[in-house]
């Protein structure tokens, strides 16, 4: 199915690696030009290479090196983005991370750093975004957050933290309707991925991890970032054009909430 996303101009945040990369390079698939955004620039510039080689357009792709925990950041980034594209149609906020797993161990600061670097950055990039989108197409924003944004599981401040982007991005699509601008999250469930939090995980405790796909993994088995990308790449499109305010559940039947 063409997603009809040809010619679109995306801002994908956190496209270095895992959900992210995978995000960005199946938007260059179906057309978009993209601009990926992270702090590690020799990683970016691999996913460019590897996107501008598999679809055949030496404008399929743009690494742009930020830190988008910060509001400069994210305003640089943006403005970058816009002068290269000429404009934004899609943008997708996939930027995060966790902080300390026990209650007793969330101090202010833990709190304030998981907000820093999943919420925040997702309200300016939105912020900064919305003028441009105003003039798109078809505009959209897709907030990347997790099952646990949803129900209990992960650290408090990451719990926290994503239930706060998913509010978020039901109160931008309500109020960003009249712009013709859709707003939805994506709740992904457990994903493997080299490098990624789960990979180390059964790296150093392969039993452990054996135990915890048996017993909380219906598929037997973790999802991957090309799942993700697959359903985010779907919201971004036209085709998505009577989907928004929703929050996206890809997690192979893993959360328990209805």
């Amino acid at each position: 199915m063409d997603l009809g996303l040809s010619g679109s101009r995306a801002l994908v945040s956190g496209a270095s690696r895992g959900i992210g990369r995978a995000i960005a390079l199946r938007l260059a698939d179906e057309g978009a030009r993209v601009v990926g955004v992270a702090r590690g620039k020799a990683a970016l510039d691999d996913w460019a290479k590897e996107a501008c080689a598999r679809t055949g357009r030496s404008d399929a792709a743009l690494a742009i090196s930020a830190d988008l925990e910060t509001a400069e950041g994210c305003t640089a980034a943006l403005e970058a983005t816009v002068a290269a594209l000429g404009g934004l149609d899609v943008l997708v906020h996939n930027l995060g991370g966790s902080g300390a797993r026990s209650f007793a161990d969330t101090t202010e600061e833990d709190l304030a750093l998981i907000l820093g670097r999943n919420l925040w950055p997702g309200f300016r990039l939105a912020k900064g975004a919305v003028p441009h989108l105003q003039r798109a197409r078809t505009p959209a924003i897709v907030l990347i957050t997790s099952i646990w944004g949803r129900e209990a599981g992960g650290g408090p401040s990451y719990n926290i933290a994503k239930a706060a982007e998913m509010s978020l991005a039901k109160a931008m699509a309500r109020d960003l309707a009249k712009h013709d601008i859709r707003v939805n999250s994506v709740a992904p469930g457990s994903v493997m991925f080299q490098g990624g939090g789960w990979a180390k995980r059964q790296a150093a405790d392969p039993d452990g991890i054996a135990d915890f796909v048996r017993r909380e993994l219906p598929f037997g088995r973790f999802g991957t970032p090309e799942e993700i990308a697959d359903v985010v790449a779907f919201l971004c499109s036209p085709r998505a054009s009577w989907v928004a305010g929703a929050c996206v559940v890809v997690d192979g039947a893993q959360s328990r909430a209805f």
